[in-house]
């Protein structure tokens, strides 16, 4: 039996659902769940020569295996989720937590029209602080209200727990980042609720004694969409000299690029409680690495970053992505056996 955590430790778009998709196909989890806010995560997940951009469905949906779950805590758009059991083809084997409260059309629309959401914070206008708000109150819709998620409802706990009283593999899959927490955050410019481990397993009903390790997942240069302090952020130049850019998967927007940030991962892993790093973009330090599988084909600079990242967050580094297809990783989590 093992439940893993996998959540992002700068301000989302990490990379977490590569991370996710390899650990899948490496441990062969029977359940695949994830937590979070809603369809303001977007993860793109790249298999060969094919990217896919999910909001809704667990990232972890590559591996044909798993039963994919979305937990009590998340919010659904009952629109995305129809988009996305389609085109993923994913029907009979993803289910929503009964009680998962959902987001209607006049979420989207407040979102997007309310000032201080959309120009100071610069929300994703996708209608997730809105619904939370409602949920908050008492007066938003559920699931089970829905006819049209009816053949999808199921009670995520119990699942989740007698999978672990069974003795199988679970991995409870975060979205966004630990930097736009609505606690530990750069408020107000966060997002509607925690995105900590801790948030992951209580979306999902998981009891923190049932928790066997927290992947952290890092960026070696960390990215931000949308408003909010950042303390290592560089230019645009820079950024593009370094051959990095990127846009966000949901808003479109251009990615703010930064520095490595040690003080941050440092406080992350703390209040994550993380086991484990993983760390992507190490391309981005020496193109030489791009796509190496083995640690022994990494330069002198990664493996001094790689060094740094351990120093700093006072966890071992055990994946490190150099590309950003599905098989360009090194594992090292055997090593810790």
């Amino acid at each position: 039996m093992s439940c893993t955590i996998i959540v992002g430790g700068n301000f989302g778009d990490e990379g977490k659902g590569k991370i996710v998709s390899h650990v899948a196909h490496k441990d062969k989890p029977t359940i695949i769940s994830r937590g979070g806010v809603g369809p303001n995560a977007g993860h793109t997940v790249m298999v060969g020569e094919k990217k896919f951009g999910v909001r809704m469905c667990p990232s972890g949906f590559v591996f044909p295996d798993a039963r994919l779950m979305i937990g009590t805590g998340v919010l659904v758009d009952p629109r995305v989720f129809a988009h996305e059991v389609e085109v993923l083809d994913v029907k009979d084997r993803i289910f929503i937590d009964e009680r998962c409260a959902i987001i209607d059309t006049n979420h989207i629309e407040e979102d997007k029209s309310n000032a201080h959401l959309s120009k100071k914070v610069g929300s994703t206008g996708t209608g997730c602080g809105p619904a939370n708000r409602d949920r908050a109150m008492r007066v938003a819709k559920l699931a089970r209200d829905l006819p049209e998620l009816k053949p999808y409802l199921t009670d995520v706990p119990t699942e989740i727990n007698t999978a672990l009283d069974a003795g199988e593999n679970v991995v409870l899959e975060g979205t966004q980042g630990f930097g736009i927490s609505l606690y530990y955050g750069s408020y107000p410019f966060v997002t509607s609720k925690d995105t900590s481990a801790s948030q992951m397993a209580a979306d999902n009903g998981v009891g923190p004694t049932r928790i066997d390790d927290v992947i952290v997942v890092f960026k070696a240069f960390p990215t931000r969409v949308g408003e909010g302090p950042f303390s290592t952020e560089m230019s645009s130049n820079q950024a593009h000299d370094l051959g990095i850019q990127e846009f966000g998967t949901v808003t479109g927007r251009e990615r703010r690029i930064g520095n490595w940030d040690g003080k941050m991962a440092r406080y992350a892993s703390m209040i994550n409680g993380c086991t484990q790093v993983a760390i992507t973009g190490v391309d981005h330090i020496d193109s030489s690495c791009f796509g190496a599988t083995e640690y022994s084909q990494l330069s002198k600079p990664v493996k001094d970053f790689l060094k740094q990242v351990e120093e700093d967050t006072r966890s071992p580094v055990t994946l490190i992505s150099t590309g950003p297809e599905m098989s360009q990783i090194i594992d090292l989590r055997d090593e810790l056996a």
